[in-house]
């Protein structure tokens, strides 16, 4: 009879090592003894028993429809399928085409036998088992490797070269400097401003290669993961996802992210400075923030900035056509959308937020502030209220106190040593009063660290008056000179957020106070990390009764009218 034979192995170190070398060669002796002739054979080397798209199984498939052999030599049924259902699903296929299969370490498949069916099944059952077991003890392993600081990941990120375990420790990254001289240019590239295709285009006029080697160019998706992967301020996570079942068809299991409470994080060597990797992380927020595209240039000077007060989402950008042609441009709130909202039970109760007003509006205040640095400080001098911050010269004369007395403690301490050997004084009185001047010594030193902090303290508020002071005096000298994409990257630099309610206004400030270059303009926007609210306060709030549409949102006409001396602008 023509033969063939099938080998498998889970994993390719099982590969590695020709494990299914002696699969093989056992099932030649046995189709030897068999008198058959050998017609094929189809391996499996690192391939799953608990798939059915194989290559090797798939080819044996095929052959035995084309009618290319009669009888199958496998060594058991777990080779042929870890599953149960699938190890039945093949041996009914392969019967139904007229082809036997002969298990080497099982008994005999005889359908005749009910023994002999029983056995194999119960055989399929075991293997499934066993699966199921190995991979519940891998996973253990590999979480407790993973705790104890071992890299479990054999594919090393852009610029690490992973070292296996061995006598020198367990698996860990180790620096590749020439990808590591990369990563850092792409991250400093675009951490100033550069965008991500200009970035590709350099690397590709310099024909740097790709980390696959495979492709000839860099890739703008290739650069975000690389600009995401937080391996690069030195550390690698673990966990960072599980396998779960898929309702699509065709499709057994997808990968879905964890709670970041549940990954474990693994040191490695860091290649960029965690403020270089923020700040990049900043440009690419920023960029999406304030992408140009479908917006016309100064318009909508507060877009990406409008907060929805009751909702606390932020607000699109649309026009409406006057009845008399005009175009009227609004803040949208997200939640107008119903299905966004997550039903008509939680639409948006507000109006439309008329944006030429707002933008007046804030504008105005902002300049206002800038123009009395003294209401930016409002909030850092009400804290100094209840905690009132003591005189510098008064912490100086009191350090420079401190530090007397701590010299005539040292003092004291070196003629009390002096008595000691002249034979004036014995051991234990040379204790007893060694033992008092060393308490009052760190006494003293402790009174003069806590002074120390506190002149710190306060010459940090002298920096943050001084800063705010320089650059509300920079913007201001400048500020009425400004056209509207100017205005508009200069509120985007100076504001948090503008919540509306009602017809109320309420700015959050956040102020940079690092000092740009003298040949630097105030209004133009940093990419490098976003500052950290130096002070903030909140805006009067507003009395502008032409903030919002009077009316419903699907309107397309806007009209004005006047009213005991106001002026209105609503939609009928």
């Amino acid at each position: 009879m023509k033969a063939a034979l099938y080998a498998r192995v889970s994993t390719e170190r099982q590969a590695e090592r020709g494990t299914i070398g002696s699969q093989v060669e056992a099932l030649r002796a046995h189709v030897a003894a068999a008198g058959d002739e050998l017609a094929g054979a189809y391996c499996d080397d690192g391939h799953s028993g608990a798939r059915l798209d194989r290559p090797g199984l798939d080819a044996l498939r095929d052959a035995a429809e084309a009618g290319l052999m009669e009888v199958v030599y496998c060594l058991s049924p777990d080779r042929l399928a870890r599953s149960y259902a699938y190890q039945v699903l093949i041996l009914e296929e392969l019967a139904r085409l007229g082809v036997r299969v002969r298990f080497t370490d099982a008994p005999g498949l005889d359908e005749h036998d009910p023994q002999a069916r029983l056995l194999t099944q119960v055989q399929g059952v075991i293997a499934e088992y066993e699966r199921a077991k190995i991979g519940e003890r891998y996973r253990r392993g590999k979480l407790f490797r993973s705790r104890a600081g071992e890299v479990i990941s054999r594919k090393a990120p852009y610029g690490y070269r992973r070292i296996p375990r061995g006598p020198g420790g367990p698996a860990h990254l180790e620096i590749f400097e020439p990808e590591a001289a990369v990563a850092r240019r792409i991250f400093a590239a675009r951490a100033a401003g550069t965008t991500i295709r200009q970035i590709c285009r350099q690397l590709n006029a310099d024909a740097v290669p790709t980390p696959t080697g495979s492709r000839a160019v860099w890739g703008t998706s290739t650069i975000n993961r690389l600009l995401r992967n937080e391996a690069y301020t030195g550390q690698v996570y673990y966990n960072r996802t599980e396998t779960v079942p898929d309702r699509r068809p065709g499709r057994r299991s997808r990968q879905v992210p964890r709670p970041r409470a549940d990954w474990i994080a693994i040191p490695c060597p860091a290649i960029i400075a965690e403020d270089t990797f923020r700040a990049a992380a900043t440009v690419s927020y920023d960029n999406a923030k304030w992408s140009p595209r479908r917006a016309e240039p100064g318009a909508w000077l507060l877009r990406g900035l409008v907060k929805c007060g009751p909702c606390g989402v932020g607000t699109s950008c649309h026009k409406m056509r006057g009845r008399n042609g005009t175009w009227h441009r609004y803040y949208y709130c997200h939640n107008h959308d119903p299905v966004r909202a997550g039903g008509h039970d939680r639409r948006c109760p507000e109006r439309n937020i008329r944006a030429d007003a707002l933008d007046e509006f804030v504008f105005g205040q902002i300049r206002a502030a800038l123009l009395s640095p003294a209401l930016l400080l409002a909030g850092e001098q009400a804290i100094a209220v209840h905690a009132p911050v003591p005189d510098d010269q008064l912490l100086a004369a009191e350090l420079a106190r401190l530090d007397r007395r701590l010299e005539a403690a040292r003092g004291e301490h070196r003629r009390l040593i002096d008595l000691y050997q002249a034979g004036l004084i014995d051991m234990p009185e040379l204790d007893r009063r060694a033992t008092a001047i060393t308490a009052r010594q760190h006494e003293l030193e402790h009174k003069r660290t806590s002074l120390a902090g506190q002149r710190a303290e306060l010459a940090r508020g002298n920096r943050l008056r001084h800063g705010v002071e320089h650059f509300a005096a920079r913007v201001a000298a400048i500020i009425d000179q400004l056209n509207p994409v100017q205005r508009q990257e200069l509120l985007r630099l100076l504001i948090e957020d503008v919540q509306v309610t009602g017809w109320h206004v309420k700015i959050r400030l956040r102020i940079p106070l690092d000092n740009p270059p003298d040949d630097d303009h105030p209004h133009r926007r940093t990419p490098p990390p976003r500052p950290a609210p130096a002070s903030s306060g909140t805006a009067p709030v507003s009395t502008q009764e032409r903030l919002r549409s009077l009316h419903g949102d699907h309107v397309a006409v806007v009209e004005e009218t006047i009213e005991d001396g106001h002026r209105y602008l609503y939609s009928p």
